[in-house]
């Protein structure tokens, strides 16, 4: 079953490398979806993909790039959306 979440990133993900993590990690899955800092210092993603593609990515996300420490990640599900044909950084 495809299904569309949204992750909210905390820790530090900004300055590492940390888009250019997810966007390799998301196009290796085949994720659809969105990745982009905020003012805040969290990191956004948007993805869709199948059930089980979006657990093996959460876990992408809490390892993160070497010099990534992502603290927390706030996951919540979205309706799914005809907005996204890739994967990108915004």
């Amino acid at each position: 079953m495809v299904l569309a979440k949204h992750f909210l990133i905390r820790g530090r993900v900004q300055g590492v490398g940390y888009r250019w993590f997810v966007q390799r990690a998301a196009s290796r899955l085949g994720i659809l979806g969105y990745v982009r800092n905020l003012p805040s210092g969290d990191v956004e993603v948007r993805a869709q993909a199948e059930e089980a593609v979006l657990r093996d990515f959460k876990q992408e996300l809490l390892r993160g790039p070497h010099s990534a420490r992502v603290h927390d990640i706030v996951e919540e599900d979205l309706p799914l959306s005809d907005d996204y044909s890739s994967f990108l950084i915004r």
